[in-house]
């Protein structure tokens, strides 16, 4: 049984179906399920090991959130993205603080910062 995500992100959009196409044409995540009232849709997207909400209910969150997401190679992301015409704000850059990191900004400027640990907890050795 794989483990439960213990914290799943709200991030406020205002759009649903320029967000859908973003996350899961642009970023690779599926929708498990949406529901839909007024004043606005609520969706849950997931990728193996992470899980999303998208909320264009303005009462739950304010835009422009900042999420991190470990994945096993931040490299391998970009690539992806690339494929998928997903472009990073920066490409993967070795931090200080023992993460190696990009940056990818939503339609509605929500802020997704794609991580993976460096093996030695700091900056790569050239």
């Amino acid at each position: 049984m794989q483990a439960v995500q213990a914290v799943v992100p709200t991030l406020r959009i205002a759009d649903r179906e320029r967000s859908r196409r973003f996350y899961v044409d642009g970023m690779g995540f599926r929708v498990d399920w949406e529901w839909k009232n007024e004043p606005g849709a609520f969706l849950q997207l997931s990728r193996p090991g992470m899980r999303l909400y998208l909320s264009e209910r303005e009462g739950d969150c304010p835009p422009g959130a900042l999420v991190h997401l470990y994945v096993h190679d931040v490299d391998a992301w970009q690539a992806e993205l690339l494929t998928r015409g997903i472009l990073a704000e920066h490409p993967p850059v070795d931090r200080p603080w023992g993460n190696r990191e990009m940056l990818v900004c939503d339609p509605d400027g929500n802020k997704i910062c794609i991580c993976t640990p460096l093996p030695s907890g700091g900056e790569k050795e050239d």
